[in-house]
């Protein structure tokens, strides 16, 4: 699977013929285990690989303080929605210094937390295969986690099938699946600044923060923690709707201790996020 599929006289292979590359190469494998995640592109694996391989393919979510208890949920039930076994496995990643420094190498013990415990559930159930569901757009991002991903082994199947995010959320659609407009839900973690050090309590009070603007409804929801600061992050064109209700905003975050509010637009880019104007800034 490691070779990118061949294109006819130099052409770029269709989205079909790569989508064909992925079947025929999962069904090679004697069996997989998925990160999964609940996000569009590990879904989009596990549905493949259970298509593929079924039961001989099995997803694995790494439960830990970083993952919001909705996300969790939603996962669950999407494994269920495809009809794949889908186990739940607690991991400690806080027990991590390096990981908790938060000092840009984050996202590498997350990734080598999870990937080592999947080896070991996957040597103590019969299972041979790991993989994630990183496709070609990752390869324009530093990405730590795929550091790991070297250093245990752990598959690529889209990538390595040359699937794009165009491609997974045609896949999605295609197959009914329902996170197929699902936005990106980066971890908890992620809304913390680099250097700030990440704790229990700061990844609850960031999912409490989330979980009390659910209700508004914005397509994109980022609430990042700068200590008595929040950073709400809504998309681009939901900011003009967000600074209408800054003031409800500001009172629902002040419950948890968050004394002062700044609007701005959500970008992908962890850097450019922490590094963008704010739209506005009010104090309690």
């Amino acid at each position: 699977m490691q070779a990118e599929p061949s294109s006819s006289a130099g052409r770029e292979p269709s989205y079909a013929q790569r989508v064909a590359h992925l079947q025929a190469a999962l069904g090679r494998l004697s069996d997989v285990l998925v990160a999964f995640s609940g996000g569009v592109d590990s879904a989009v694996l596990l549905h493949a690989a259970h298509a593929a391989l079924g039961a001989r393919a099995a997803g694995l979510i790494g439960d830990s303080p970083a993952l919001p208890r909705r996300e969790l949920e939603e996962a669950l039930a999407l494994g269920r929605e495809i009809g794949v076994r889908v186990e739940r496995l607690r991991t400690d990643e806080l027990a991590l210094p390096g990981y908790r420094a938060n000092a840009g190498e984050r996202c590498y013990f997350c990734r080598s937390t999870l990937f080592a415990a999947m080896a070991a559930w996957a040597q103590a159930h019969g299972f041979r295969t790991l993989a994630y569901g990183e496709i070609t757009d990752d390869l324009l991002e530093h990405r730590p986690g795929r550091r790991a991903a070297a250093e245990l082994e752990v598959r690529a199947p889209l990538r390595e099938a040359g699937l794009n995010k165009t491609d997974v959320r045609r896949y999605a659609r295609e197959h009914g699946l329902a996170v197929a407009e699902k936005s990106a839900a980066a971890c908890l973690a992620s809304r913390i600044a680099l250097g700030t050090e990440v704790t229990r309590e700061r990844l609850a009070r960031i999912e409490q923060a989330e979980e009390a603007l659910r209700d508004l409804c914005f397509r994109v929801l980022r609430v990042r923690d700068h200590g008595q600061r929040a950073r709400v992050e809504v998309d681009a064109q939901e900011l003009a709707r967000a600074s209408e209700l800054q003031s409800e905003l500001a009172t629902r975050l002040a419950a948890l201790g968050f004394v002062e509010l700044e609007l701005a637009a959500y970008r992908r880019s962890l850097a450019q996020a922490t590094s963008a104007p704010a739209a506005k800034s009010v104090s309690q």
